[in-house]
């Protein structure tokens, strides 16, 4: 299992975007939380497979409908132990 943490710019709040994460990561089986940062980024933490995390990749640089995605950025994060399910976490 491998730790990412992807940080998305663009139009990504008030869109429903968080939502759109959530449901994705569940749906690809993947462990960690999605919130909004105060400079109006979106980030993300997720813990899974290298093909979880491609997956994941592609969903976050198409986004939702009312969304747009001007960049993703992957860094390397570290393994959260206990967190086993995908979650909303409060803003900021």
């Amino acid at each position: 299992m491998i730790s990412r943490s992807y940080i998305v710019r663009g139009r990504v709040q008030g869109v429903g975007f968080r939502w759109f994460v959530d449901h994705e990561a569940r749906q690809l089986g993947l462990a960690g939380w999605v919130r909004n940062n105060i400079d109006g980024t979106v980030e993300v933490l997720a813990m899974g497979s290298e093909e979880q995390h491609a997956a994941l990749l592609a969903k976050l640089q198409r986004g939702p409908r009312a969304s747009r995605v001007d960049e993703v950025r992957q860094l390397p994060a570290e393994l959260v132990a206990g967190l086993t399910t995908f979650r909303i976490e409060g803003a900021w």
